[in-house]
């Protein structure tokens, strides 16, 4: 077999810098985030250190690496292993069949084909790369493949094939060492090729990697009465199409311990997701192209620094849309500056919006960071909360704006607009009624001029835009279905809350 082909594909976060967009509405606070360290309760065990990065090259240049396993392999070197019930066959004395179990105990490249009612198990000090064509493994017991040992393991899904892997309903090992999901690795894991691979949860998750995983290519469906894909120090997508349909997380690294671990990182691909908790979740949630599609979630994008450099996402939320949070649980301070709160940001935390197209539709807040926000590209849209409590926008800390636009349309009682003193004009304005869904809203300056316009899709009571075009402390007409009100570029309305509504 070839060696494993390693790449650092980046190096990312120092700690758990990070970003909560919009959530809580509190005082204005200094946005000093230069060595700053997050605060924690006495009981907590996570280590979370300040991040300055402002795009995802920065904040992955002082990650722990990524290690990428290379897909391409020798068929002429390759093992073939012909699953056949609860039996297997193969003629090499590194696979063993023994009561429904294949174990792999040597490195090298494993062809299996077949039908499986049993597990496989690779137990290997070495590299091992695992061809799945038209494989189906199903455990009545336990993990469909468990990955007990390796230096790392590279899942392939060979060209045009068609495979599928499903655990038990209920595991006969539950200690601590056993595996948690229907595709468990202890070490590195990456998954690639251009076949398909369905994955069913039935106990826990979908695809566990105790390590780094990377995923690389492939149509992946995943389902799971749990979390759905968990990279314990990194979860990286660089390329094929990713669906997860889960209970728990649907995407998610877990890894809150080590600093430069923890980060999700979405560079290609095609990720769609529905999930009764978060869609994507991390330390930090760094991306930089593809297209994501949380078709429903508690939260959809979570962590302490989020930055979107590039890509096509759209969000829907039951609850906040874009949430930056501390990642230790024990804080608890997440919404605790909503309905007015005087709620200090915590400077550690930072949502960085550089490109990319971003639509959110959320019940809670649109954008929500309990730390610092910045805009300085891309096109976003929001449609906030259709009632109090919550807003479309929710900063604690700075809310700067340097460049891209910015609709942001919600209720009116939990109202944030960007910093007075942001580079880029915007305007604020609040409705003295409400506006249906569907209602049009047209930016005009006070030549008459048009400068934006658009549908917004929820009920709403204001609106916050923010464009190249705005032209601070200039007056504009926001019209809404004919009705016209007057503001001026810089200036929130009386009664908004938060530091970037008041300076």
């Amino acid at each position: 077999m070839r060696p494993l082909h390693r790449t650092p594909i980046r190096r990312a976060l120092a700690g758990t810098a990070a970003a909560l967009l919009l959530a809580g509405c509190g005082a204005s606070v200094a946005s000093d985030t230069t060595g700053t360290t997050s605060t924690a309760s006495a009981s907590s065990t996570s280590t979370v250190t300040a991040s300055d990065a402002t795009t995802v090259d920065d904040a992955l240049a002082d990650d722990v690496a990524v290690e990428t396993g290379d897909t391409a392999y020798d068929e002429a070197d390759a093992t073939v292993v012909t699953l056949s019930g609860t039996s297997a066959s193969s003629d090499s004395d590194a696979v063993t069949i023994a009561d429904g179990t294949v174990t792999i105990t040597a490195a090298g490249t494993y062809v299996l084909s077949g039908d499986l009612a049993g597990q496989v198990v690779i137990n290997s000090a070495g590299d091992v790369r695992l061809v799945l064509d038209d494989a189906t493994i199903a455990s009545g017991t336990t993990s469909a493949v468990d990955v007990v040992d390796a230096q790392s393991v590279v899942v392939v899904l060979a060209d045009g094939s068609t495979n599928a892997l499903t655990d038990a309903t209920t595991y006969d090992d539950t200690s601590d060492e056993a595996p948690t999901g229907a595709l468990y690795s202890t070490a590195d894991l990456t998954i690639g090729g251009s076949g398909s691979l369905t994955v069913t949860g039935n106990t826990n998750n979908g695809i566990v990697g105790k390590d780094g995983l990377v995923i690389t290519g492939g149509t992946i469906e995943v389902t799971s009465v749990d979390d759905g894909i968990i990279g314990k120090d990194y979860l990286v997508l660089t390329d094929g199409t990713v669906t997860v349909d889960s209970t728990g997380d649907a995407v998610t690294s877990d890894n809150t311990e080590d600093a430069g671990a923890g980060f999700v990182l979405i560079e290609g691909g095609d990720l769609t997701v529905t999930t009764q908790d978060d869609g994507i979740k991390g330390v930090q949630v760094l991306v930089a192209g593809g297209t994501i599609a949380v078709a429903g979630s508690n939260e959809a994008l979570e962590g302490s620094l989020i930055i979107v450099d590039d890509g096509d996402i759209e969000l829907h939320s039951a609850d906040d849309g874009v949430n930056v949070a501390t990642s230790d649980d024990s804080a608890a301070t997440d919404g605790q500056g909503g309905m007015g709160g005087e709620m200090a940001a915590d400077t550690s935390l930072h949502l960085v919006i550089n490109g990319g197209t971003l639509e959110v539709w959320s019940s809670g807040d649109g954008l929500d960071s309990n730390g610092d926000a910045t805009i300085t590209g891309g096109d976003i849209t929001v449609y906030g909360p259709t009632t109090d409590g919550n807003g479309a926008l929710d900063v604690n800390g700075t809310f700067e704006v340097t460049g891209g636009t910015l609709m942001a349309a919600g209720t009116s009682g939990m109202m944030v607009a960007p910093s007075t003193d942001s580079a880029q004009g915007w305007i604020a304005a609040a409705l003295s009624t409400t506006a249906a869904a569907g209602s049009e809203v047209v930016i005009a300056d006070d030549s008459g001029a048009q400068v934006a316009t658009y549908t917004i899709a929820k009920d709403f009571t204001s609106v916050v835009f923010s464009s190249p075009d705005i032209e601070q402390d200039a007056t504009y007409t926001v019209t809404v279905d004919g009705t016209p009100t007057e503001v001026t570029a810089g200036v929130a309305p009386a009664g908004g809350h938060g530091g970037p509504m008041g300076g």
